[in-house]
């Protein structure tokens, strides 16, 4: 909202309209001025002696008039209804039509007149636009120079030279065009200035938004040790004080032992510090502020979100290492896994030779796997979402997934709640992601003895909520203490295992704005739950009031 409101400031300041009706109020001002000193020498009995009126008739009429228009004009240009070039045009034209009477009728006082004149042209030429600037200095040019030749006409001779009011002339056109210029260089520069400050305002707030939704915390501390501001996350791992608390000593002694340090020998502790109960372990790091006033500017780094950001750079480092030595690598296996398969065909190996040789060759296998897998991190491409009916693609899925895979007694079927749950995804991504899991699912989600009963369930509870993919098994299901963890990389309770599954699984999902989550199911099995992304501008049909829990398939 504030930042709509500075474009709207902004666009009325180019408009000229705000800056321009200031400025004719106090022009206005100074033309009641005018019509007020007018009304003094004409009817003031202290003014006697000082001019003396030819025909006292006209002037005693129009000099209160143009006191009460001119009180009229103040009014009206406080009016923002009004046209703003009406109002200037309508008052320096009253100008020069009392100026040429005020001339004719006060002899004497010409001079005067003219140059209390000068102000009013300056003025108008200074509000209004080049082509009424000009119409303006033309028009008291003439109001000068024509009341010179009707005053000569009319009275004969009045003493004055005809090079008083030329010069007059050529002084009011100069006015009226230096201060247009003048007047338009300054809009404009109170127009740029008004923009400059519409744009630091919003990026001002746009900052101001930045720093409190930053994931780093970060706070400013002046030289008396006391909290200036700090962001969500830096009032999340104080502890989530009483803002009212404002004391570092009070709120964290650590920290401010540690600012205090750094302040006095420059050097910071690198070790990890908790600073509440229960919130994760920061690193402070320590910059000025400014020079001349003492404000510290602390940054405090969760340490579980380095440590995020350090695996993600080892993977990712591990994978391009991987793809540059996979060629050298899966060679020589390649060749290993050949020669154990020859050698597992001769008539002469023993049963234990064929032990050994069948232990090659699964481990052959999952070198290959792991290898595979870590290329599957150096590889990833971006992912490229389109709409996608969940309800077909389901069964789609699990026929491919037969033709492919020997199943034998296991069983892998598709659940669909709905006619349609569309969502936002690239399909190859969710395929692998799919397939994998149901890898899974067949390969640990099975009873002792018995064949494996693997269910794909696409569902949408509501409108509102997000489409959902759903693996679901009927095996023994993962240990609480162990289902923390089967999402890191590396991590298998299988010794044929590569660890790297699922922890590919989710990070596709993540880069298709989705989310993948263990859910352990009643009765035993597990689920694992894909939640999407719905596309906008697609209609739902109506779902099915009954819901598809996970297991119920």
């Amino acid at each position: 909202m504030r930042i709509s409101a500075n474009r709207r400031a902004a666009t009325r300041t180019l408009g000229g309209e705000d800056p321009l009706r200031r400025e004719l109020y106090f022009f206005t001002l100074y033309r009641l001025l005018e019509a007020s000193l007018l009304v003094f020498v004409v009817f003031s009995p202290l003014a006697e002696g000082l001019v003396e009126p030819r025909g006292q008739f006209p002037i005693k009429v129009i000099s209160p008039l143009y006191l009460l228009a001119a009180i009229a004009l103040l009014v009206s240009s406080r009016e923002r209804a009004r046209a703003l070039q009406t109002q200037i045009s309508a008052g320096i034209a009253l100008d020069l039509v009392v100026a040429l009477f005020a001339m004719q009728a006060l002899p004497g006082a010409e001079n005067v007149i003219a140059l209390m004149l000068l102000v009013n042209v300056g003025a108008a030429a200074l509000l209004l636009p080049w082509p009424l600037a000009v119409a303006t200095a033309v028009a008291a040019a003439a109001v000068i120079i024509g009341e010179f030749f009707l005053t000569r006409w009319m009275f004969q001779s009045d003493g004055r030279d005809l090079a008083e009011p030329l010069m007059f002339a050529v002084a009011h056109a100069g006015a009226a065009a230096l201060c247009h210029l003048l007047g338009r260089q300054l809009r404009e520069s109170e127009a740029l200035a008004e923009q400059r400050g519409a744009a630091m305002a919003s990026l001002s707030e746009m900052n101001d938004l930045i720093i409190r939704r930053m994931r780093t915390g970060v706070m400013v501390v002046d030289g008396g040790n006391r909290i200036v501001m700090y962001n969500e996350a830096a009032w999340f791992l104080l502890g989530n004080p009483n803002p009212a608390m404002n004391d570092l000593g009070e709120l964290a002694p650590e920290l401010s032992h540690r600012l205090y340090r750094w302040r006095a020998e420059g050097k910071t502790d690198p070790l990890p510090l908790a600073l509440a109960k229960d919130v994760p372990e920061v690193i402070p790091r320590f910059a000025r502020l400014m020079v001349t006033e003492e404000l510290f500017l602390l940054f405090l780094d969760d340490v579980t979100l380095v440590s995020q950001r350090a695996e993600e750079l080892t993977l990712a480092t591990l994978g391009r290492l991987s793809a540059s030595i996979a060629h050298e690598v899966r060679n020589p296996l390649a060749a290993i896994s050949y020669s154990a398969q020859l050698l597992d065909e001769s008539p002469d190996m023993t049963d234990t030779d064929h032990r050994l040789v069948e232990i090659i060759r699964s481990h052959c296998e999952r070198m290959n796997g792991i290898i595979e897998n870590i290329l599957n991190l150096a590889r990833r491409e971006r992912s490229r979402p389109e709409p996608l009916d969940l309800a077909q693609w389901v069964f789609e899925v699990v026929e491919d997934f037969k033709s492919g895979h020997y199943l034998d007694k296991d069983e892998v079927k598709a659940v669909a709640a709905g006619r349609h749950v569309y969502a936002l995804v690239d399909p190859q991504h969710l395929h692998q992601v799919v397939v994998n899991l149901i890898l899974n699912a067949l390969t640990y989600g099975r009873m002792p003895g018995e064949p494996a009963r693997v269910t794909l369930v696409a569902r949408q509870s509501s409108e509102a909520a997000p489409p959902l993919i759903e693996v679901i098994d009927r095996g023994p299901g993962i240990p609480q203490k162990v289902a923390g963890s089967i999402f890191e990389p590396f991590y298998t309770t299988s010794e044929h295992g590569t660890g790297l599954g699922l922890y590919l699984a989710r990070q596709l999902c993540e880069a298709n704005q989705a989310t993948l989550d263990y859910v352990p199911v009643a009765g035993g099995g597990s689920c694992f739950r894909i939640s999407l992304v719905r596309p906008r501008g697609v209609a739902l049909p109506s779902m099915p009031k009954a819901e598809l829990e996970p297991g119920s398939a």
